[in-house]
């Protein structure tokens, strides 16, 4: 249920000794679950068995709410095991959850990890969805730590290769994605005849599947502001891009000053990437180019001219018509309150206007009926 990275030294004193009791192998009892532990297999040195890491919306909503229920506005981590699948090099962690752990903040060798939780828990995962298999785990850094890889010897025992993700639940940089990825290694410095393990980086991101896009845009509709348009939508988009890749572009300015001054050694894998990069950067010196620039740049501030007109005539349209509701009503205002007096008086003559109407219309009915009559009766002349 612990792990301190001394389990071949002599226990010190109690506390040391429950973990080394702890790191022993499993009983016959544990050995019978479905968690089967995997071995880690032998890798060359400096062989990188990963090339691509995608942490789904599902995990970081996870981690977040792992945080917030353990070590909210504390200094102290939470960590977690990473569910998920492993294809040609590319990891795709779908699942997760958190681990019953624990640390000294004075010593970084005296640390708790429930393992016991944690196989009970993926035996369950697994009646779930049983393509799920251990992949890693995670933690809130925000930083790699000095127990990190004990830690990650622990977790070699359920997965030969485990990754390790730091997922910063605080992000101060809103143009960087809130998760690194890391993978052990044995390097090719030797120390008293083994192999020593690091941590080196791998590429990360965020991705989704169709189904996992469509809950994601569902939590967001209380998130994002409904009174900007598509439009604004977009260009703030390429804006933060923009701002991305220039932070990039100084990134590695500082880069190669640094390697031209002497402060830090050349890479030459990261000059052939840096040089890679300028090729596929378009030149954006060639006429053509410029000219393509400008003509699509005036059709669109044509047709956002043309939008400002409208929008112009209509607010000026809907002005008019204001005012002349308000004429109206001002008008009506003006005007005296009628007593009831006035009202049923004004009713009595529309009433009697009405009755003579009706009596007039009677009474020439009746006359042009008499006078049809009579000429009827006339005789006629030969």
């Amino acid at each position: 249920m612990a792990g301190d990275g001394k389990g071949d030294k002599p226990a010190a004193s109690a506390g040391t000794e429950t973990k080394e009791k702890a790191s022993k192998p499993k009983d016959n009892a544990e050995a019978e679950t479905e968690t089967a532990t995997a071995q880690p297999k032998s890798l060359p040195p400096n062989h990188i068995p990963y090339k691509q890491v995608v942490v789904h919306p599902l995990v970081l909503l996870s981690v977040v709410d792992h945080y917030n229920r353990v070590a909210r506005d504390t200094k102290k981590r939470v960590v977690g095991i990473l569910l998920g699948e492993t294809h040609q090099g590319k990891v795709d962690i779908t699942n997760s959850y958190a681990v019953p752990f624990e640390e000294d903040p004075k010593d970084a060798t005296i640390w708790f990890l429930d393992h016991n939780y944690h196989e009970n828990m993926f035996a369950m995962f697994k009646k779930v969805n049983a393509n799920e298999k251990v992949v890693g785990w995670y933690s809130t850094g925000p930083k790699i730590r000095a127990a990190d890889m004990d830690i990650n010897d622990l977790i070699r025992r359920y997965t030969a290769n485990p990754v390790l993700c730091i997922i910063n639940v605080n992000p101060q940089d809103d143009l960087e994605i809130p998760t690194d990825a890391y993978v052990a290694i044995q390097t090719d410095v030797e120390t008293r005849g083994a192999f020593k393990n690091t941590f080196v980086n791998v590429p990360s991101e965020v991705g989704a599947y169709e189904a996992e896009e469509v809950g994601v845009e569902h939590l967001l509709r209380d998130i994002r502001d409904t009174t900007e348009s598509t439009v604004a939508d977009v260009v703030n988009t390429k804006l933060n891009a923009l701002k991305s890749l220039k932070k990039r572009w100084l990134e590695m300015a500082r880069y190669l000053t640094d390697v031209c001054d002497g402060k830090m050694p050349v890479n030459h894998q990261i000059l052939y990437s840096i040089q890679d990069i300028l090729n596929l950067s378009p030149n954006l010196k060639v006429e053509e180019l410029v000219k393509s620039f400008a003509v699509n740049t005036n059709d669109n501030y044509l047709v956002i001219y043309v939008s400002s007109l409208i929008r112009s005539i209509i607010a000026l349209h809907n002005l008019i018509n204001n005012k002349m509701l308000n004429l109206e009503a001002e008008r009506k205002a003006m005007e005296p309150v009628k007593t009831e007096e006035q009202i049923k008086k004004e009713r009595e003559e529309k009433e009697k206007a009405e009755k003579e109407k009706v009596e007039k219309e009677k009474a020439e009915k009746e006359a042009a009926e008499k006078k049809a009559k009579e000429k009827k009766s006339a005789p006629r002349r030969k």
